[in-house]
């Protein structure tokens, strides 16, 4: 038994850091996609291949009997792993995993599309696959990714690249979920707690398209440097605001004024910086360029690097704005929605060659 799957990535439309403080956020899923490979066993061992090499270990009821200490790079998918099979809750036989790594910028930088996210999606896919499950793969994923980030980060992420599309969504509290999984109900648990409050959008008619600063950011370093400096009641007049704002912005998305729609997306992005600086010297170039082209954007996602969501009001107006970026050396990505994690009719090759290598 085997499947190829892949999942895509996401970008923040509007509602960074409110949506860790109960606000709204709207997120896009994103290409470029990642792509997964899983093979069941007759045995009880467990490979995970990644890129950088193979960790090994065997199933349990209680997770994963990992061989050694499960190094960074593994540490999301090894952490679903050990939460599918918690919720399997039963001796079981071993898989194969193997997940391609996820897309790189200039010099070997991150692009900040939620790499992490898609390979947790992907894991848990794979897994209840195998396993033959029928537990909630979303709310797995929420709950292994916010276990793997020291219960830092809002799950957008993580609730886009399994949904697929434009969405809305706030934050889930995986603290019921994360209790159960150490008692032996967490399958249960799944299954009883509330949905995930998640609603697809229409189809944007906005053109949208990614420019990368050149530089990578950490997210659980910055909402730690921001949540040190605001409030309670600074939260909660934050939220207020972008929830405002999203509701305008998502509007927007649909066509129609795109001035007034320009104004929102601006106005999100200096709410952004009122936060702390977020905004690199790469942003505010990118972000003038855009303004130069009648286009809007803003930072997608905590800032410090990674780099800009831009919107223009036609396919015709974004390609232009994609060359005028290009030339001045800026790497662009041309958006459109993607579907959320699925089953892939063909085998990335490379990914099947490291199963099969495996004894």
């Amino acid at each position: 038994m085997d499947r190829a799957l892949s999942a895509p990535g996401k970008l923040f439309i509007s509602g960074e850091y409110a949506v860790l403080w109960g606000g709204v956020s709207r997120l896009a899923a994103v290409a470029p996609r990642t792509a997964a490979y899983v093979r069941r066993r007759q045995d009880s061992r467990v490979h995970i291949c990644l890129e950088e090499g193979t960790l090994q270990g065997l199933t349990t009821p209680r997770g994963v009997k990992w061989s050694r200490d499960v190094p960074a790079g593994f540490s999301f998918v090894a952490r679903t792993l050990d939460e599918a099979l918690r919720a399997h809750g039963r001796a079981s036989v071993g898989f194969d995993v193997a997940v391609a790594p996820g897309a790189l910028g200039p010099g070997g930088h991150k692009l900040g599309i939620g790499g992490s996210a898609s390979a947790t999606v992907l894991a848990a896919e794979a897994a209840r696959f195998v396993l033959e499950e029928k537990f909630d793969v979303l709310k797995l994923a929420l709950t292994a990714h916010t276990l793997g980030q020291g219960g830092k980060g809002s799950g957008g992420d993580v609730a886009t690249s399994f949904a697929g599309g434009a969405v809305r969504y706030r934050r889930y509290d995986i603290t019921a979920l994360a209790n159960a999984a150490n008692t032996g109900r967490f399958n249960a648990a799944l299954a009883e707690s509330p949905p995930v409050d998640l609603w697809r959008m229409p189809v944007p008619r906005v053109s949208m398209l990614y420019a990368f600063t050149g530089e990578s950011a950490s997210t659980k370093l910055l909402i730690d440097q921001v949540e040190a400096r605001l409030a309670e009641a600074g939260r909660k007049a934050f939220v207020e605001r972008s929830d405002a704002l999203g509701h305008v912005i998502e509007g927007g998305l649909g066509g129609g004024d795109f001035r007034a729609f320009s104004e929102a997306v601006k106005a999100q992005h200096a709410l952004l910086l009122e936060l702390g600086p977020l905004e690199t010297e790469g942003m505010r170039r990118v972000l003038a360029i855009a303004a130069s082209y009648h286009c809007a954007g803003k930072l997608s996602g905590a800032g410090g690097g990674d780099g800009c969501i831009l919107f223009a009001p036609d396919a015709q107006a974004r390609e232009a704005l994609r060359q005028g970026l290009e030339s001045r050396g800026f790497l662009t990505l041309t958006l459109d929605v993607e579907p959320g994690v699925r089953g892939e009719a063909q085998t990335d090759a490379r990914l099947r060659g490291w199963v099969d290598a495996l004894t």
